[in-house]
């Protein structure tokens, strides 16, 4: 009996061996409407592996130049980069680059521009997986933003490949920070944990950085879809490295010290109010008052920076309107400004505690033509009310000559005892302002007397060509969520005043939803930014596969609350944990501020331009595979080399395909072996023949079949044995 038991262990063990070898890991769980699966969405590496993309590091293309790229300043990029968007790139994926692009020139001063020639550029196209080159290479580079890639963070951290950035668990000191879990990296893919000595890459004397946007997640490489390969060795951090929000501020100053970055392309201005330049801003001297320079008092919010969670910190302005008399008016100028773009967007957050007919009032001061900066305009008004919260404020300036912006403070009233009007955390960006901006207060007190399902509506709001729509806020998730502890945000068509003049349906609109992270320095938020493009394969089944995006009235319910039909939502049930909510400035003051924009990108169907061949080059290119030793990973990576002139240099082809040129394009001839074969342009996805797949397949069952035979010899015998005794 003895015998006869462990005999069935070890078949079990040696089945479950064999069937272990061919189990994918499980997507996360993606509700019907939904775009993705929001911040569980797959990761750079998953991606990658169910495209065929086999890799350096998961995501990058190597090449001999690329090798220290980080250190040998040849390699790196001047300014501005020229790019091509491919026209096989997602349409939606095209307005995410030019996205990224933006939050490079908030950010850094990194910049791009269109094409023109150039003999170095980026080329973005749709190939299997995200990935990247690594330095400037002189000659052009591919850089791919595959399927289910379109995603800002995971666009920014493929940019920093290109601008010379490895990921940051490869740094030569990353065992004192995270513990790799070899035993639970999927067979032959250990070499992307491989760590590299200083010669090798660089950390820029910076910390190790667990937020970074170029560190693995924990369930990189994982064999079993529940058990991690990376993680922290501060465990508070588990939760936190491979986090796909935005840049982190380690990973900018890295970026900004490596190209000497000392301004921003679109950040005008700034100001928290903490310290007592109050940021270069000066009194007006043709007013009657002046704004004080306060300080909140711990355990109020009476400052919005740290919401009176500090002693001696947390200043704001403040104009008294309770003491003067009635048109008492107060000016606040900040220095003089010069532009570089002819649109401005004004973020600031106010609060108006005193009496409702006070007012704030922004003008611009600009050059009145012989160089002084005095002519005043009107830019927008606002009228003070009974809310007394903070509130965040956008207000679109157009100026393409030097000038200041002004905050003017009227008294309304002279009979309040209390109370006036307060501003902080002022941003002046020369990017657009949000089209709609939602501010959802008590939000904690929402979770906590809502259940999965609850749904609240936004108002209505309209864009700028017109169309009605809104955002459907699911403060638990929708009903039918496997999971718990995310909130769901999804997007819907409103009907409105302008349906009968709008194009139906509303195809090639994108849709962004914007959660805000309310830092008060506009370069260190991370935000939770998602977007997704309207298309005509989205059609709703149980109406004859109808336009999911035709008009409202049509493929709408009635709503009374807005007196409007709203369309089936479309978004993401799991959107954002409450975890990552409350682990940055998201809920500040308890207000959970979303913006939502919905933009035509028509033009971008077409944005392909032809590549002007240079001077024939000769030079080594080096793709890398799964070469390094675990064991020794001093060792030199084992490579090959093939030569080659443009439009093949370098070579686009992967895997060992061989790049040939017909028509003057560059066309990949992909390998071929006798169980497996590669595909696509690139020769990037790994496809096993047929006759080998039905041998596995066949070789599977007949196990499964021999192992259930075999215990059922064995249990017939033991029967036997113990019967006879």
């Amino acid at each position: 009996m003895v015998h006869t038991g462990v005999l069935r262990v070890c078949c079990l063990f040696v089945l479950f061996l064999y069937l272990s070898a061919f189990t994918i890991n499980q997507r996360p769980n993606v509700q019907d409407n939904d775009v993705d699966a929001g911040e569980l969405r797959e990761d750079i590496p998953e991606i990658n592996l169910k495209s065929g993309v086999d890799l350096f590091e998961g995501d990058i293309m190597l090449t001999p130049k690329s090798r220290n790229a980080l250190l040998d300043k040849s390699y790196r990029w001047s300014f501005p980069i020229p790019y091509i968007l491919a026209d096989n790139l997602d349409l939606n994926a095209k307005a995410v680059i030019l996205k990224s692009f933006e939050m490079y020139r908030l950010k850094s001063c990194v910049d791009f521009k269109p094409y023109e020639g150039e003999p170095t550029y980026i080329h973005f196209q749709k190939f299997g997986g995200c990935w990247s080159m690594v330095g400037d290479l002189k000659t052009g580079q591919n850089l791919s933003i595959g399927e289910r890639c379109d995603y800002k963070a995971i666009v920014e951290h493929e940019i920093l490949h290109a601008l010379g950035f490895y990921h940051e668990q490869s740094r030569s000191d990353r065992d004192d920070y995270v513990e790799i879990w070899w035993n639970e990296i999927t067979s032959g893919m250990e070499h992307n944990f491989n760590k590299y000595a200083d010669n090798f890459i660089t950390d820029l004397n910076t910390p190790y950085d667990y937020e970074s946007v170029m560190h693995y997640g924990p369930f990189s490489f994982n064999k079993n879809e529940s058990i991690p390969t990376i993680t922290a060795k501060i465990p508070a951090f588990n939760d936190i490295i491979g986090q796909r929000l935005d840049f982190s501020e380690i990973d900018l100053e890295r970026l900004n010290r490596m190209y000497n970055c000392t301004a921003s392309h679109t950040l005008l201005d700034q100001c928290s109010f903490e310290f007592i330049n109050i940021c270069g801003m000066v009194q007006g001297t043709n007013d009657n008052a002046d704004w004080v320079h306060g300080i909140s008092t711990p355990g109020t919010n009476e400052d919005h920076t740290l919401a009176g969670s500090c002693q001696d910190a947390g200043y704001f302005m403040y104009f008294n309107t309770h003491s003067g008399s009635i048109g008492h008016t107060a000016l606040l100028e900040s220095r003089i400004l010069y532009p570089k773009r002819t649109q401005q967007c004004l973020q600031f957050f106010y609060k108006m505690n005193g009496s409702p007919q006070d007012k704030l009032v922004i003008w611009i001061r600009t050059d009145d033509g012989s160089g002084n900066v005095r002519k005043m305009k009107k830019i927008h008004t606002i009228q003070g009310d009974k809310d007394q919260n903070w509130k965040i404020a956008h207000v679109t300036v157009h100026a393409n000559q030097k000038f200041r912006y002004v905050f003017q403070g009227i008294q309304g009233d002279n009979t309040t005892s209390s109370g006036g009007i307060l501003l902080d955390d002022i941003s002046l960006k020369e990017t657009p302002c949000p089209n709609a901006v939602w501010v959802v207060r008590n939000f904690t007190e929402i979770l906590g007397s809502t259940t999965k399902g609850h749904l609240i509506y936004s108002p209505r709001f309209y864009s700028p060509e017109g169309y009605g729509y809104g955002v459907s806020l699911y403060p638990h998730g929708l009903a039918g969520s496997i999971y718990t502890g995310y909130t769901g945000i999804r997007f819907h068509m409103c009907s409105g005043e302008n349906d009968a003049v709008m194009e139906w349906p509303a195809l090639n609109r994108q849709a962004i939803i914007t959660v805000l992270d309310q830092d008060p320095d506009v370069k260190l938020r991370m935000s939770s930014s998602r977007s997704f493009t309207t298309m005509s394969s989205h059609v709703i089944a149980s109406m004859n596969n109808i336009s999911q995006w035709e008009r409202p009235s049509i493929v709408g319910t009635f709503d009374p609350s807005c007196n409007c039909h709203r369309s089936m939502d479309f978004g993401w049930s799991t959107f954002v944990s409450h975890s990552q909510l409350n682990r940055r400035s998201f809920l500040k003051n308890d207000d959970l501020i979303i913006f939502a924009d919905f933009e035509d990108i028509t033009h971008l169907i077409k944005t392909e331009v032809p590549i002007k061949i240079s001077e024939p080059q000769t030079h080594e290119v080096v793709l890398e595979r799964n070469k390094r030793s675990v064991q020794n990973q001093d060792d030199t990576m084992d490579h090959f080399i093939q030569r080659s002139n443009n439009p093949c240099d370098p070579s686009p082809c992967m895997n060992g395909g061989v790049c040939v040129i017909e028509k003057g394009q560059a066309n990949c001839r992909c390998s071929s072996g006798q169980a497996f074969f590669y595909t696509g342009e690139q020769c990037e996805s790994k496809q096993i023949h047929g006759n080998v797949l039905g041998i596995l397949i066949g070789g599977g069952a007949g196990t499964i079949v021999l192992t259930m035979a075999v215990l059922s010899v064995l249990g017939r015998q033991g029967n036997t044995n113990h019967m006879r005794r």
